[in-house]
Order: structure tokens, then C-alpha cells, then sequence
């Protein structure tokens, strides 16, 4: 079932990232990402793939797309949903780094990346995507092992706690 959601979302991805240079239409002589502009003649109708509880959003135009991720975290307990709301907090406080991270995620998404025709003239299209792919993958993981390491010194504390009174 991943593998599915994972090749949907890769196939989605090398459709909407033939992206070329266009300038805006609305601020003259700028290179405006169009997906973030008000106009929406030139962006293509936006793509929904979901799993389970993981659901991707993929909005292209003519020089810009936008990728809206929402993790599974969001549906689960309070400890996982909160570590992987600050975990992604500390990732998007460093968007400069990452150069196709959004600061703020849509509405209803966890994360959002925005690639524009200049990412995808200065990496590859391959590039980018196995990046992204790897991305949701690794933030699972790593949202994953932090509950699984909170557990287990949550279990030494307690039974540390309980050898006082045994």
C-alpha cells in the first residue's frame, strides 16, 4: 500500500514539475511563482493522492509548484502529534537550508515545499522528486524512533520511581 502512495506521488510529481520561466502578470518585470499569485489562469487543476491517513496536494502552474504533505502523526496520539508538530516546526525555521521548503504550510497540511522553474534548472527534476519522497519517508521514521525513545525513558523513570516503594 505505501509503495502505491509513494509511486502515485512520484508519477504526480514528474507531471507537475515541467516547469519553465515565465514572468508574472501581475508585477511587472518579475519572476513571480504563479501558484502563489492571485491569478489562476495559468495554474493546472491540483492533484489529491491519499492513504489511510497520509494526504498529498500538488498544485502546478506554468513556472511554479506547490506540494502539500500531511502526515500520518496528525491523526494519532497527543505525544506523537506533538513531536511531530515540533519536529516540523524546527525543520521549517530552517527553509533557507533546504531551498524548496515553504515557511507555512497550507491549511490542513503538515508541510509544504515550493519548486520553482529556477530550483529545477540549478538540481534535476529526478533530483527533487527522490528528495521529497525521501523526505516523507525519513520524517516517519524519525517521528517514529522519538515516540519509541520517549516510551522507553518514560518506562526507565517509572520503574526507577517504583523500586522506592518496593
Amino acid at each position: 500500500m505505501k509503495s502505491e502512495y509513494r509511486n502515485a506521488i512520484r508519477d504526480a510529481l514528474q507531471k507537475a514539475l515541467n516547469l519553465r520561466n515565465f514572468p508574472s502578470q501581475v508585477s511587472e518585470r518579475h519572476n513571480k511563482p504563479e501558484i502563489e499569485v492571485s491569478t489562476k489562469e495559468l495554474v493546472t487543476q491540483p492533484v489529491t493522492i491519499t492513504s489511510d491517513s497520509e494526504k498529498c496536494f500538488i498544485e502546478s502552474s506554468i513556472n511554479s509548484a506547490r506540494v502539500s504533505i500531511r502526515f500520518k502523526f496528525e491523526e494519532a496520539d497527543q505525544l506523537e502529534k506533538l513531536q511531530g508538530k515540533t519536529f516540523l516546526r524546527y525543520l521549517t525555521k530552517r527553509a533557507e537550508d533546504f531551498l524548496i521548503v515553504r515557511r507555512i504550510p497550507l491549511d490542513g497540511y503538515s508541510f509544504s515545499f515550493l519548486i520553482t522553474n529556477k530550483h529545477i534548472d540549478d538540481l534535476t527534476k529526478n533530483k527533487i522528486v527522490d528528495f521529497i519522497l525521501i523526505f516523507m519517508v525519513d520524517v516517519e521514521k524519525e517521528i517514529s524512533s522519538l515516540k519509541i525513545s520517549q516510551n522507553a525513558r518514560g518506562r526507565a523513570i517509572a520503574s526507577e520511581y517504583m523500586k522506592l516503594f518496593g
